[in-house]
């Protein structure tokens, strides 16, 4: 369970940096600071994420799920601003990014 956690968390990072390759806007200094970024970006989603998510389920639905991905941009945008080593310049770079990251995640399933 813990290694499959660790595994978890070193691709996430992994992933991250993939993402900064592809999105214009994102920026990592280093894998650590793409690792510290996950954590905080999970944090964020796990707390605050939620709770916005919960407010904006009805809006969620009749959008078929396209706020969530604001949400999660919003997310990714405020771990840019509280993590050193991890920027993300725009909102529309972080709309991308969380774009990039859900495809990247949704292949990363299914091959797993």
């Amino acid at each position: 369970m813990l290694l499959r956690l660790l595994l978890k968390w070193v691709l996430d990072g992994f992933v991250l940096l993939v993402v900064t390759w592809i999105v214009p806007g994102f920026e990592v200094a280093n894998f650590g600071s793409a690792l510290v970024a996950v954590v905080v970006i999970g944090l964020l989603n796990v707390t605050l994420g939620f709770l916005l998510k919960l407010l904006f389920l009805p809006l969620g639905i009749l959008t078929l799920g396209l706020v969530f991905l604001f949400i999660n941009a919003l997310m990714i945008k405020m771990a840019g601003a509280l993590v050193p080593g991890f920027r993300v310049k725009s909102v529309w770079s972080a709309l991308v990014g969380a774009f990039a990251l859900a495809l990247i995640h949704v292949a990363f399933s299914v091959l797993f």
